[in-house]
């Protein structure tokens, strides 16, 4: 059908023309869609700010060749606003929605869609620190997409552990057979936190110490920037710490 509704979040945003933008939308039915919202940029535009980074809304599509066309937005969640008043969450939040950009295509996606949606909102109430927020929304975004990683057993031989010796490039922690030479080691802590990340724990999560999260954040930016091969442009504006340049 050329005309159909969906729920969306909004990823990114381009300029076309004097007056139109290209939305580029996660949607909970139809996976990544491009979109026009012609004469958004107009001060009288019906649109408002419902088509910004990180809304969320109830849409109505037109279904074109090469792009959709946006004919109406109801807002769903006013995200946006909340989140880029506060710096490290608004950075947060430009990761998020990178990753979703890279790693969805124009199948249906509903897990994926559902997970940054929760994250986004999480971010907006400052349920927990954004750091972790957004270290857990990437471990799980990258589970869903096939690169679930192993902070217990062994990631190559599957031997039980827990083991302490951590390889992103093999897909985790791995046992002292596996791991290569001069291979780090991570302490308890901080594997159990990033194991806590994972499932959604964040009972502990919040009452890691800071040390710990830092060095799981690291090892976490580690193991997306390897397995999304071209790494991520927005991470280069999280807060800097010695561990996330990694």
């Amino acid at each position: 059908m050329p005309l159909y509704r969906d729920e969306g979040v909004v990823l990114r945003t381009h300029k076309l023309g004097e007056a139109d933008r290209i939305v580029t939308l996660l949607t909970r039915q139809h996976g990544k869609v491009r979109a026009v919202a012609k004469g958004i940029r107009r001060t009288s535009s019906r649109f408002g700010s419902r088509l910004e980074p990180f809304m969320v809304a109830d849409l109505q599509l037109y279904e074109g060749r090469s792009l959709d066309t946006i004919t109406q937005a109801d807002s769903l969640g006013s995200y946006g606003q909340l989140i880029a008043a506060d710096y490290d969450s608004y950075t947060a939040a430009n990761v998020m929605v990178e990753t979703a950009d890279k790693l969805t295509e124009s199948d249906s996606n509903h897990q994926q869609y559902l997970l940054l949606l929760g994250a986004l909102r999480s971010l907006s109430r400052g349920e927990h620190v954004p750091a972790m927020t957004l270290d857990s929304y990437l471990l799980r975004a990258l589970s869903l997409a096939g690169w679930a990683p192993s902070f217990v057993d062994c990631a190559r031989c599957q031997q039980p552990g827990p083991h302490a010796t951590m390889v992103v490039q093999m897909g985790g922690v791995v046992c002292p057979d596996c791991a290569p030479t001069g291979s780090p080691r991570i302490e308890e802590p901080t594997r159990e936190l990033l194991g806590s990340l994972l499932a959604g724990d964040w009972q502990l999560v919040d009452a890691a110490d800071e040390r710990v999260r830092s060095r799981a954040s690291g090892l976490v930016a580690a193991y997306v920037q390897w397995h999304l091969e071209r790494g991520l442009r927005s991470y280069a504006h999280l807060s800097s710490t010695p561990e996330r340049q990694q």
